[in-house]
């Protein structure tokens, strides 16, 4: 791997370089303009960070933040890591073309899913915070693993603290619901209509890939199972209650700036 070069990395942090093969060149003149945040779904970090510096394995990652907080840089911000894979945000294909990727170690669905501890998250926002004062990522475009593939993916997760990250000036979060949203009815699977044709538009409009027009079916589910992972935690079965309905409608707001922050 070449070094890491100045300015590509976060000197405020105290990084532990651990080099992956697993990069290549970037598009020329692309944008990096996507954050992704994943969780390494392993037993252990120092596994994760094996399978990410493996040549055969051909995955890896900008960045690995462990549980006590340390960060491992494996691939330069001017190189493309191979992180998210298959995947659709906005209208693009290929996210790694334009996205710096960290992986947080945590074990996962699989393999025991907890909660993130303090001084990960700390260290997780402190990283954010370089990598946005680098490149021109908008706060709608720092995601989850699970929102840009959503029929692969679940990472990072129902327990990560998007909110505490949006505090921090890292992401968009819509807050939350007031009593009268609850009373919407809900949408799932089966269902026609307006409402059904409205939830499209504002996944959509937020960044999934979904169809603009058809009943609620399975690729809605999928979609909102992703939402509800990042935006809407308190559930994650892809039936959009009112307040998860409330949320989508809020997160477009946040993204598009036809609504302010409190």
């Amino acid at each position: 791997m070449e070094p890491h070069q100045e300015g590509t990395r976060d000197l405020s942090l105290d990084l532990v370089d651990a080099p992956s093969p697993n990069h290549d060149a970037r598009p020329d003149g692309g944008p990096i303009d996507t954050l992704v945040l994943h969780y390494t779904g392993m037993e252990t970090g120092t596994a994760a960070i094996a399978r990410l510096r493996d040549p055969d394995a051909k995955v890896s990652s900008h960045y690995v933040v462990e549980e006590d907080g340390r960060v491992f840089s494996l691939v330069a911000e001017d190189r493309r890591a191979w992180h998210a894979g298959l995947s659709w945000w906005r209208g693009h294909l290929s996210l790694n073309d334009r996205s710096i990727g960290i992986e947080i170690v945590n074990p996962g669905h699989e393999w025991g899913y907890r909660d993130f501890p303090a001084a990960q998250v700390g260290a997780v926002i402190a990283l954010c915070h370089g990598i946005l004062g680098r490149h021109p990522i908008p706060g709608r475009n720092v995601v989850a693993h699970s929102d840009v593939a959503p029929e692969r993916k679940q990472d990072p997760g129902e327990r990560f603290p998007w909110a505490a990250l949006a505090e921090a000036g890292i992401g968009v979060w819509p807050g939350a619901a007031p009593d009268e949203a609850r009373a919407l009815p809900p949408l799932s699977i089966g269902d026609a209509g307006t409402g059904v044709t409205g939830l499209r538009a504002v996944l959509r409009r937020i960044g999934y890939r979904v169809a603009s027009e058809g009943a609620y079916d399975r690729s809605v589910a999928v979609a909102l199972t992703a939402f509800q992972r990042h935006w809407a935690q308190h559930r994650t079965d892809g039936v959009a209650d009112g307040e998860t309905r409330w949320r989508a409608g809020r997160v477009l707001g946040l993204a598009t700036g036809h609504v302010r922050t409190a």
